[in-house]
């Protein structure tokens, strides 16, 4: 079985000998037992604070809810908000400490916010002179195949903040490790690697349980789904939220699901497959209102393009639904979501054709590829 980085703490202990610990984690940070590593940092450091992503430290909090700072009832240690006003600690906030740690199952998409939560605390590590440990973990979707076209820095965001392709291809560890080098951060960098992982490993291959990373990713393989229907969360379809199927399904009241499977057969995409159906969601977009849409199946996860999938989906459903919009820009920001999930506004604007797109997506995951064995860590 795989071995994470925080099972393999006490090879390590020399690094938080007479030093003040702060911990970014939330509920995937356990060892195998499922015994916390707020837990096992509090057992074998001085643990003084805990830092806390999006969906909070325990994973109770629903996507784009603001955050307070707040205290840890089981260690007592203050928990301070990196989703609220605040994405990246004041010196104010880490002043106490001499580790900073993080520890978080990532799941390999650009746009989720936890790796931008490790930029940001890793350039307040740099600044305030701090050791930087990151506990290893899987790639959700296997830190070997890249796919997707680069951000347009244009467009950075809290959903994509350095130019990195949709599936990038790397563990948590070693994207510490191309930040830090590639985009000069550097900081004091530590990452405890994992043992018995191999490159090609997605979780399921690890043969370790799996825990939510947040409230809408609920199984291993939605790290794959995701990857494709994440794209709607910037237009007036549902990506499945408020159902027991988030990302793993898509629709809206008027889609027109029928020519939409025609049309999905007719592309012919790789290792999937889709069916109609109908669905309620209970909260989010179209709430308590009857969407008709499509379940995605993956049938073959190493031959899956979710990007190309993705952008096929988008393309055909706004060429044949006149319903079809994209949403204006949450909280008067500079670009709207589709913007910055897709990396930039070649969607929205139908400047690119979605050959051109997958031609774009191929050149970028070849240049990537070559940038990103650099900070491999693993065969």
């Amino acid at each position: 079985m795989v071995k994470v980085g925080i099972e393999r703490i006490d090879e390590y202990l020399d690094i938080f000998k007479n030093k003040r610990v702060g911990l970014i984690t939330n509920q995937t940070g356990v060892d195998i037992n499922f015994k916390s590593t707020i837990d096992i940092l509090n057992e074998k450091t001085n643990l003084v604070a805990l830092y806390s992503p999006e969906h909070g430290v325990r994973g109770n909090i629903q996507a784009g809810i603001k955050l307070e700072n707040y205290i840890d009832p089981a260690t007592s240690c203050p928990v301070y908000s990196l989703y609220g006003k605040n994405r990246k600690p004041t010196t104010k906030m880490i002043q106490n400490i001499d580790v900073l740690c993080f520890d978080i199952q990532d799941v390999g998409a650009r746009y989720y916010t936890f790796i931008y939560t490790l930029a940001y605390t890793m350039m307040s590590a740099a600044e305030n002179n701090l050791t930087y440990v990151v506990f290893d973990r899987p790639n959700l979707v296997g830190a070997k195949t890249v796919e997707g076209n680069i951000l347009d820095i244009n467009y950075r965001s809290f959903v994509g903040y350095y130019p990195l392709p949709e599936r990038y291809g790397l563990t948590v560890g070693e994207l510490a490790k191309l930040y830090n080098e590639e985009y000069k951060i550097n900081c004091k960098l530590v990452v405890i690697e994992m043992k018995n992982y191999e490159r090609s490993m997605d979780f399921e291959d690890t043969k370790r349980l799996f825990v939510s990373p947040s409230p809408n990713i609920s199984t291993a393989l939605s790290g794959y789904t995701y990857l494709a229907t994440c794209f709607f969360e910037g237009t007036n379809m549902s990506e499945g939220r408020g159902t027991t199927s988030p990302f793993k399904i898509i629709g809206a009241p008027w889609l027109k699901t029928h020519e939409l499977i025609k049309d999905l057969e007719k592309a012919k995409l790789k290792g999937v497959a889709f069916r109609e159906l109908y669905f309620t969601p209970m909260f989010s977009k179209h709430k308590g209102i009857l969407c008709k849409g499509i379940e995605l199946y993956v049938t073959n996860k190493k031959i899956f393009e979710p990007v190309i999938t993705g952008f096929t989906l988008l393309y055909l459903i706004k060429e044949k639904n006149k319903e079809f919009e994209f949403l204006s820009p949450y909280h008067a920001g500079k670009h709207p979501m589709i913007d910055l999930l897709t990396g930039g506004n070649f969607v929205r604007k139908n400047s690119k054709t979605l050959k051109e797109i997958i031609k774009k997506i191929k050149e970028d995951s070849i240049s990537f590829t070559l940038l990103k064995e650099r900070y491999h860590l693993y065969g």
